[in-house]
């Protein structure tokens, strides 16, 4: 995840958000590549968001969502193995260049639904895919 990709990420998520939210990007081992938390933003949205990124950059999952639904399917047997910093909130997307993982963004203060999809607008921005 190079920064240029990253502040259009940010730039792109609080430019088009209809409710104050923070953001984080990360890059592919789950470190902070950006982030903003917006005016009035609740305070939790801070590590929600960073949380986020994380999962969806260091997990086998393209999204939290996507690791919800695996973990949903497997049972909890696979919990006890997880990193106790992943979250299954939706709003956390990977981000792909070129087939390769190279970072994720995730995004907290929405409905997660609604996280979820400027994550993924932000990425396409920025020229990055989302899975």
């Amino acid at each position: 995840m190079k920064l240029e990709q990253a502040r259009t990420i940010v730039e792109t998520v609080t430019g088009e958000t209809p409710e104050p939210v923070s953001v984080f990007v990360a890059d592919a081992s789950g470190e902070l590549v950006a982030a903003a938390t917006m005016d009035r933003a609740a305070p939790d949205t801070r590590l929600n968001a960073q949380r986020k990124a994380y999962t969806a950059a260091r997990s086998d999952a393209v999204s939290t969502k996507a690791l919800a639904e695996k973990v949903t399917a497997t049972g909890a047997a696979e919990l006890a193995s997880f990193d106790p910093f992943f979250t299954f909130f939706l709003g956390g997307v990977a981000a792909f260049q070129g087939g390769v993982r190279v970072g994720a963004v995730g995004v907290s203060g929405l409905p997660g639904a609604d996280d979820d999809a400027i994550a993924r607008r932000a990425l396409e921005r920025a020229g990055l895919e989302a899975r």
